[in-house]
């Protein structure tokens, strides 16, 4: 009498039997027209019956990003620069991004890599002006002979060519440890992925019982009356259930990193009493500066930092008019706050100056002229706008979080044990305060927290005490306890990215292997 096998099981051992007694689980899946997970639940069980050997083989899968399907098509960043150099004989160094901007590849990966590879190296203009030339290399003009190893795989990617990078050391004698390495290095091209391949073997006893026999019966999950009444048990198999088999993967909703990041600060300060207040992202610079006491000479209102609107190019003052007269009076000489002032005419034209609001203290201030009455608690978050050059902790458009206190009995004390308690909140228990210099904090103090993962104090903003020329032109006398703190930050430390483009980028295999909780 044949050995009786659940169906799926009979599959897959016929179907090795008609391989050769060899094949991956892709080519059993193609074969059987079964579902991954039953052909892998068929060879495990057959394997414990001993008829089959399951293989592991760790293997690399690649994929381009949207870069990389740029460099495949029109060559990596250093292969661009290097025909450059081969066209033009040299490059003056400061002339390198100018160049690549024009030519629409990356110049920063350009240079590093062309240096990395050493196809160019850096030397001094022998002219007498004493600039920098990048020159190729010898090595760069045996590598216009051909491409590099990581050129061949992302081309070979490219043309679909290869599901795994394991396959270039037999197509094209590649080391592909070394291959990985370099690859790794270039996430803006290629992002690779381990993976593990399985193949199954029929054993010498699995070829055994195919010689006896086996056949396909009906697979049930429970024993009836009906099978127990007819004697139909004796015909079936049943089933077995093991929980510990791999499973279908499910991708449940969730909400993104950085708007969980800005929830959880919300519900933070709302436990803590604190009332929410916004204002537009398009602000006037007698918000976002002059009532801030900061001079309509500083650095930071000039245009290489800010962003000035054209149309509006002009917003109007607050309608109370001895606010303005009074901010006007601070700036000039110090009105009835004490203070000197900073000597120089201040201009209503440029206070009228529609920007980006470069930081949302424009907010909290705002609150704190509507209402300057104590006791009161707020706090806002949302995002703010600055010339940044982009890195891996910069970029133009940025989160921030904003909170004032005003209360007569508020001291620095106050201060710290309110922030403190708001990173507790999130996760972070380890806080310290720095004494530091603030335009219109005094005193000042940054703030910092403990990163568990890098071993080290990491700032998050600026904190402090408004001076009265902050607060009494705006009809407030006591104390006002002010902060200003970053939130991508924060994203950055609770899921482990090491980029604030990862929060912004529509990256989604990492958003999906974001824990829901940590």
């Amino acid at each position: 009498m044949p050995t009786l096998l659940p169906a799926h099981e009979h599959a897959v051992l016929t179907a090795l039997d008609r391989l050769g007694g060899e094949a991956g689980f892709e080519e059993l899946v193609r074969d059987t027209g079964l579902d991954q997970s039953l052909v892998s639940a068929a060879a495990r069980v057959l394997g414990e019956r001993g008829w089959v050997r399951v293989l592991e083989e760790s293997l690399t899968e690649p994929r381009l990003t949207e870069a990389g399907l740029l460099a495949a098509r029109s060559g990596t960043p250093e292969r661009q620069l290097l025909l450059v150099l081969d066209l033009d004989g040299s490059v003056p160094m400061a002339e390198v991004h100018d160049l690549a901007r024009r030519k629409g590849f990356d110049g920063g990966a350009a240079v590093q890599w062309i240096f990395r590879k050493k196809w160019a190296k850096k030397v001094k203009d022998d002219t007498g002006k004493g600039a920098d030339l990048l020159v190729m290399t010898e090595a760069g003009r045996e590598a216009l002979l051909g491409p590099s190893p990581d050129e061949i795989a992302i081309g070979r990617i490219h043309h679909g060519e290869i599901t795994w990078l394991e396959e270039l050391a037999e197509k094209d004698g590649l080391d592909v440890e070394e291959l990985v390495r370099t690859l790794r290095s270039r996430k803006d091209l290629v992002r690779l992925k381990s993976r593990v391949r399985r193949r199954a073997v029929l054993t010498d006893e699995g070829r055994g019982a195919l010689e006896a026999g086996v056949a396909a019966a009906e697979e049930v999950s429970a024993l009836t009356p009906e099978l127990l009444a007819g004697g139909g048990w004796k015909d079936v198999v049943f089933k077995r259930f093991d929980v510990t088999l791999p499973a279908e993967i499910r991708r449940p909703g969730k909400v993104h990193p950085l708007v969980r990041i800005i929830e959880e600060t919300r519900e933070a300060f709302l436990s803590m009493g604190f009332t929410e207040a916004r204002s537009d992202f398009i602000e006037s610079g007698f918000w976002d500066f002059d009532a801030l006491f900061q001079p309509q000479d500083h650095p930071a209102r000039e245009m290489q930092d800010t962003f000035y609107l054209s149309r509006p190019g002009r917003l109007p003052l607050p309608e109370d008019e001895a606010l303005v007269e009074r901010v006007r009076r601070t700036h000039e000489d110090g009105g009835e706050t004490g203070s000197t002032g900073w000597g120089y005419a201040w201009s209503r034209e440029k206070a009228r100056q529609a920007i980006l609001r470069t930081h949302t203290t424009a907010t909290t201030v705002r609150a704190l002229a509507e209402d300057p009455r104590p006791p009161r608690k707020v706090f806002t978050v949302g995002p703010v706008f600055r010339r940044e050059t982009v890195s891996y902790k910069h970029l133009p458009q940025f989160f921030q979080i904003d909170g004032i206190i005003v209360d007569e009995e508020a001291t620095l004390a106050t201060l710290k044990g309110t922030l403190a308690e708001y990173y507790r909140l999130l996760g972070f228990p380890k806080v310290k305060f720095k004494p530091s210099f603030f335009p219109y904090t005094e005193p000042s103090a940054e703030v910092f927290l403990w990163h568990e993962g890098r071993g080290q104090w990491v700032e998050m903003g600026g904190s402090g005490i408004f001076r009265p020329e902050v607060t009494e032109p705006l009809g407030c006398t006591v104390p006002v306890l002010a902060w200003g703190l970053g939130l991508e930050r924060l994203a950055l430390f609770r899921y482990g990215a090491s980029h604030i483009k990862a929060l912004y980028d529509a990256d989604l295999d990492w958003l999906r292997e974001v824990p829901l909780c940590r």
